[in-house]
């Protein structure tokens, strides 16, 4: 950034850019634009910062963020214990709740294999998983993780792992989205629909 900003701006800025879907432009415009509505937007924004840092941590159930623990989702005594979803991250938890339509449990593993950015299974919440179904009381481990290689290749070894356990494990149905034409579809997702048909 020019010279023309001090240095707590231009910190901003660096921060604002390392956010998802933020470049160097955009950190630059959310800066500015927080800057102009201090009290409205920037003063709040720090404050929920500050709370959220010092608040919330990883469920030590499930692995989802929350500012209790267990959190929210482990606590309610209105879910189906027998279920038990395993999901990529906690935003993948959070698309599940808002869909609406699933009332079980999770468990979060924290990412997903992958041999090329070194990420193995002691990286990952599996043995926990593991442990989780042994002590009883779940009668289905749906995976939802991502038709990606790695998704896949992470599907495989939790479903590997949990066999001994005799616990069925079931994957989340893939293929055409509701809304979705056949003619603006890869030919993977059309082969999977069909497989998946019913």
């Amino acid at each position: 950034m020019a010279s023309s900003a001090g240095p707590e701006i231009e910190r901003l800025i660096q921060l604002l850019s390392r956010l998802p879907g933020l470049g160097p432009r955009s950190g630059r415009r959310a800066a500015l634009l927080l800057l102009k509505r201090k009290d409205q937007l920037l003063r709040p924004l720090a404050e929920a910062l500050a709370a959220a840092a010092d608040r919330v941590a990883p469920c030590s159930v499930c692995g989802a963020l929350d500012s209790c623990d267990p959190c929210t989702v482990c606590a309610d005594p209105g879910r189906e214990t027998g279920l038990l979803m395993v999901v990529e991250e906690v935003g993948s938890l959070w698309a599940m709740e808002r869909s609406g339509v699933y009332r079980g449990r999770y468990h979060v593993l924290g990412g997903l294999l992958s041999a090329l950015d070194g990420v193995g299974p002691d990286a990952l919440r599996i043995d926990a998983l593991v442990s989780r179904v042994a002590q009883g009381g779940v009668r289905e481990v749906i995976l939802g993780l991502p038709a990606t290689v790695d998704g896949l290749t992470t599907a495989h070894y939790v479903s590997e792992r949990l066999a001994a356990g005799g616990v069925p494990v079931t994957s989340l149905a893939r293929g055409v989205p509701v809304g979705g034409e056949l003619d603006w579809l890869d030919d993977g997702t059309i082969a999977q629909a069909l497989r998946a048909r019913r």
